[in-house]
C-alpha cells in the first residue's frame, strides 16, 4: 500500500543504502535515490518501480562535490521536495593503516564522502523538512564512532563526526518537529570491506571468518523501525552489532 511519503537515499546503488531503498519501497514510499552510478540507480529504479508500484526518482551525483549535490536536489520537482525521510547512508573507509602511514588521499575520501558530503546533503534537504515542520534523518554511523581500534584513526574519527553531527542536529532542530536518528551498525557484509581494501577479495572476506556478521537487510529493517514509531517518539542514538559483537574492538570468532 502506497503511503504518500518519500524518503530520500543516499548511496543506494549497494549495501545499506540499496537495502534501505528496498525496505522502503514495500512499506509503499516513494523514493529519492542518489549515487555515483547513474546505471545502476536506472536499473533499480525499475526493479523498484515494478516490484513494488511506486516513484523513483534518481540522482547521479558524488556527495562530495557540493555544487553537483545543490545542482541535483534543487532540480527536483516541488512534488519530490516533501521528504518524509532522509537517510544519509554514502560512506566508506579506505585501507587500515597506522596515522604516520596513511595515505592522505584516501583520508581526504573518507573526510569529504562520510562527513562533509552528509553536511551538503543534510544542508539542502533540511529548509524543505522545516518548512512542513515534520520529517526525520538518519544519519548511518558505524561502531568505529563509539570505540577507536587500530589502524582505524581516520575512518573511526569521521563516524565520531557523524556521531556529534547527530547530536547537534538533533539540538538543532528540536523546534521544528524534525526527528533525528543516527543509526551505528557493526560488523555487516557489504561491499564495505571489499572497498577498504580496494578490491582485495580474500582479505575482504577475512574480516568476516568465524562469526554471522550483519546483512545490509538486518540495517534496513532497523532503519525502517526507528521511521515507523508514533510521532511522539524518537530513537536518539541506536547500535547495533551481531550477537557475536560486542563493539568495534570486540569480536568472539
Amino acid at each position: 500500500m502506497k503511503t504518500g511519503k518519500t524518503a530520500l537515499i543516499t548511496g543506494a546503488t549497494a549495501g545499506f543504502g540499496e537495502a534501505c531503498a528496498t525496505r522502503f519501497a514495500k512499506e509503499g514510499y516513494n523514493l529519492v535515490i542518489t549515487g555515483r552510478r547513474a546505471d545502476r540507480l536506472e536499473a533499480f529504479k525499475s526493479q523498484l518501480e515494478k516490484e513494488y508500484g511506486i516513484q523513483v526518482k534518481t540522482l547521479a551525483f558524488d556527495v562530495r562535490d557540493n555544487n553537483a549535490v545543490k545542482t541535483a536536489l534543487h532540480s527536483l520537482e516541488d512534488s519530490w521536495k516533501s521528504i518524509d525521510v532522509l537517510v544519509n547512508n554514502a560512506g566508506l573507509a579506505l585501507d587500515l593503516s597506522t596515522i604516520d602511514e596513511g595515505n592522505t588521499d584516501d583520508w581526504d575520501t573518507m573526510i569529504d564522502t562520510n562527513v562533509k558530503g552528509l553536511l551538503y546533503v543534510s544542508r539542502v534537504v533540511i529548509p524543505w523538512m522545516k518548512e512542513r515542520k515534520q520529517g526525520q534523518i538518519v544519519n548511518i554511523g558505524s561502531t568505529a564512532a563509539k570505540t577507536v581500534y587500530a589502524k582505524g584513526n581516520v575512518y573511526c574519527a569521521s563516524k565520531a563526526a557523524v556521531d556529534a553531527l547527530s547530536q547537534g542536529m538533533r539540538i538543532d532542530l528540536l523546534l521544528y518537529n524534525i526527528k533525528v536518528t543516527a543509526v551505528h551498525p557493526g560488523a555487516a557484509e557489504t561491499e564495505f570491506s571489499l572497498v577498504r581494501f580496494k578490491g582485495d577479495e580474500n582479505r575482504a572476506k577475512d574480516v568476516y571468518k568465524g562469526f554471522t556478521p550483519l546483512s545490509a537487510g538486518d540495517v534496513a529493517d532497523v532503519v525502517y523501525y526507528c521511521c515507523s514509531l508514533p510521532s511522539h517518539v524518537c530513537i536518539n542514538d541506536l547500535v547495533l552489532t551481531p550477537t557475536a559483537q560486542a563493539n568495534a574492538y570486540y569480536i568472539h570468532r
